[in-house]
Parts: C-alpha cells; structure tokens; sequence
C-alpha cells in the first residue's frame, strides 16, 4: 500500500514537471517577450514606403546596373554626383525658356508638348525600359527629383523612384562619388501623350475652384505674403490650408512615416476622399507632395503645376 502511494506521488511529481516544461516552452520569457513588443515597435516606426520611394541603401546597391540610370536633378552635378548618373534640371524638361516668357506667364513652367518632351528625354538618355532613378536634396532643395519623377510617369515612364533622403543619404549609404556627371547615351524615346491625371491647370482651378481642396506647401513666410522669387503679389491662394514641404521629413532628411504624414494633412482637415490641389511657388515642392500623397492613400491628387507664380497674376490671393 505504502509503495502505491509511493509510486502515486512520483507520477503525480512527473506530471507537474511535464506540465511546467510545456507552459515555458509556450510563454516568452520577460526578455524575449521584451524584444517581441521592441521589433513590433521598430517595425511601426520604420520609414515612408511607396511605389515611387526606394532607400539609400536599395538605391546604393544598383549603381553600375546596366538597366537602372541614376538621374542627378540637383543642379548641383559639377561639385559631385552618383557614379555613372546624369544631369539635369526641372527647368530643363519644362517650357522655361524665353519663348515662353517668364515666371507666372501663361505658358511657362508646364509639362511641354508631347513631340517636344521626347525629343528632350532622348537626348537625355531616359530609355523608357529602365528604372530611373531621381536625385535631389530633400531639407535644402525643393523637391526638384520628385517634379522631374512626377513628369516622367505623365510622359508614360512606368518604372521612375526618388531616393529617400536624397542624393546625401545616398552618400552616407555608401555610393561612390565622381566629379560632374556622366555623358547621356541619348536614345529614342516616344512620349505618345501627357497623362494629365495628376496635373492641375489654371484654368480647371479656376472654373471648379469650390471642387477641391487646396493646400500649400510653401514656407511660412511665403505664405504669409513674402514675395521671394519674384511673384506679382503676396499671399496665397484663397482657402488654401497649409502643410510646410519641410513638414514632410525627419531631422535626417529622409520622409517621415505614412501614418506621420497622414495625420499631418488630416489635422489641417484634408480628407483622402477630397479633391487635392498641392502647389507651392513653381509646382517642384508641390510635386513631392502630389507623390507623397497618393502614396498615402489619397484618393485624388494633383500637382499645380504652374502654382502660385501664375494664380497671383489674375486671380484672388489672400
């Protein structure tokens, strides 16, 4: 009798040591529970992501791909650029010429023409089957590589991204440096039509203005009436609510979080249901905006391409 209940307790023992084993193997220690809830953290604070944004770091281990080019837009090639990248300017692929006049002027400042926008791009070296690759600064530029990416999809690119950070987070992530920019092996390139579905036009923003909310992204002394590049009048456009360009970005220059630049338009009560207009001063900064964006979700969005230095010349500003 006395070795039954012997025999019982051990088993009894057994069991409970079983049972102990299988609830550890099931629970996270507190450390490792600790590190679960920090990756999820981590995850959640990670960066901006879209279609149109690449890291420094994805961007850094495409340099010498034959079937990517690196397009330098920061006007600034002559002091150093990308390995293997060309150059060149917004003003360079838009109708800033003297035969169009001058800032604010009916014709300057727009996509040009569709026989002309190729000719341009071709002699650049933009081959439409490639990746390319826009680069610009971020907190010291005004988004001259997204105007360029926002025009390169209207002329029929499918496959155009912006470093995040810029041409100086790509630097920091490792990419080699060279002194000027390289030669364009110019091509053919055949820009059927523009795709207008993200372009705003004076015209449209003027006859339907009640239809869409309007936002700009210019600095604040802009926006209170300062006429820093020769606007025919300060202030901004009626209505227009304002989220800073510089807004969109952490200290180090890259995007901020989607989520971040959500609720960075949603607390000046832009919905992603509305029509969005983004300008600044000629339609650069407001670019990156457009991009950004639909990349967050916003339903309808358009770059004023002209913005304010031609709204001022005939319409109301406050």
């Amino acid at each position: 009798m006395e070795k039954k209940k012997i025999l019982a307790l051990i088993l009894c023992l057994f069991v409970m040591t079983l049972m102990t084993a299988c609830s550890s193997s099931n629970e996270p220690a507190a450390d490792e529970s600790q590190d679960v809830q920090q990756t999820a953290e981590e995850e959640q604070s990670e960066g901006f992501t879209g279609d149109m944004i690449i890291s420094a770091e994805d961007a850094a281990a495409l340099i010498g791909n034959e079937d990517v080019i690196f397009v330098d837009c920061t006007g600034e090639a002559n002091k150093g650029t990308v390995k293997g990248a060309v150059a060149t300017t917004w003003q360079e692929l838009c109708t800033c010429s003297e035969e169009y006049g001058n800032p604010g002027d009916e014709k300057w400042g727009k996509i040009p023409e569709a026989a002309d926008l190729s000719s341009r791009l071709g002699a650049l070296g933009l081959d439409k089957n490639k990746q390319i690759i826009t680069l610009g600064h971020t907190l010291k530029g005004w988004g001259e590589d997204a105007r360029i990416a926002w025009e390169l999809r209207a002329a029929g690119y499918k496959n155009v991204k912006i470093v995040d950070g810029g041409i100086d987070a790509l630097f920091d992530a490792g990419a080699e440096k060279q002194s000027g920019a390289s030669d364009p092996v110019p091509c053919e390139v055949t820009v059927d039509s523009i795709d207008m579905s993200h372009v705003m036009e004076t015209s449209e923003l003027a006859a339907n203005f009640d239809q869409y909310k309007i936002v700009d992204v210019r600095t604040d002394a802009e926006y209170n009436g300062a006429t820093k590049y020769g606007e025919a009048n300060g202030g901004h456009i009626k209505g227009a609510v304002f989220v800073p360009y510089l807004d969109f970005f952490q200290e180090d220059g890259t995007l901020k979080t989607n989520d971040e630049i959500t609720e960075l338009f949603e607390s000046q009560g832009v919905s992603k249901t509305d029509k969005v207009v983004a300008y600044c001063t000629g339609g650069i900064r407001s670019a990156y905006a457009q991009i950004i964006l639909e990349m967050c979700g916003f339903e309808n969005t358009y770059n004023y391409d002209q913005s304010y230095w031609n709204w001022c010349v005939d319409n109301e500003v406050e």
